[in-house]
C-alpha cells in the first residue's frame, strides 16, 4: 500500500471515528500534496509524499516556538497534536550516532574539508537521507564533521 493510500484511510478512520483534530490534520496534508502535485504537474511517489511532510512538520515547529514566545499555549497545544498525526507517516528516523556516520561517509567520499564544502556535503547528505534523518540534525552533523577536519590551506 502507498503512502498516499495509507493517508486516504486514515482520513476515511478518522472520519468514522469523528476524530475532528486528526481528520484537520490529514486533510491539510492531503492538500499540501496535492497542491504539489498540481504544481508540478506529477503524481508524487512515496520519498516526495515524506518530503512534504517532513516541510508540514518544519513549518508547525517554527509556529511552536512563535507561538511559545507568545504565550500562547494553546497554540503550542494544537500544532503539537499535529506534528504528532505527522511524525505517523514518516519513516523511522536514524539515531544521531547513524547521521553522524552516514555524514562523516559522505564527507570522505566527496574529499571534502572545511566550512566552504558545506553545501556540496548538504546536497549529497539530502539526496542520501531525506525522509530517515531531521535535516537539522544532519547540518548540525555536517558542520561538526566540516570543522574537525583539517583545511588544507592550514
Amino acid at each position: 500500500m502507498s503512502l498516499k493510500d495509507r493517508i486516504n484511510d486514515d482520513m476515511k478512520a478518522a472520519m468514522r471515528a469523528r476524530q475532528a483534530d486528526r481528520l484537520s490534520t490529514i486533510r491539510m496534508l492531503l492538500a499540501a500534496v496535492k497542491q504539489r502535485e498540481v504544481d508540478e504537474r506529477i503524481a508524487l511517489d512515496d520519498a516526495q509524499i515524506v518530503g512534504v511532510v517532513d516541510k508540514l512538520i518544519k513549518q508547525r515547529k517554527d509556529s511552536i516556538a512563535a507561538f511559545r514566545q507568545a504565550g500562547r499555549t494553546d497554540l503550542v497545544d494544537k500544532e503539537n497534536a499535529e506534528v504528532t498525526v505527522l511524525e505517523g507517516y514518516l519513516p523511522q528516523r536514524l539515531s544521531a550516532d547513524d547521521i553522524g556516520r552516514e555524514v562523516a561517509a559522505i564527507v570522505a567520499e566527496l574529499g571534502a574539508s572545511g566550512p566552504g564544502d558545506m553545501g556540496k556535503v548538504m546536497s549529497a547528505a539530502k539526496g542520501r537521507l531525506a525522509g530517515k534523518a531531521d535535516m537539522a540534525q544532519v547540518s548540525v552533523a555536517v558542520k561538526q564533521a566540516l570543522s574537525a577536519k583539517p583545511t588544507s590551506s592550514q
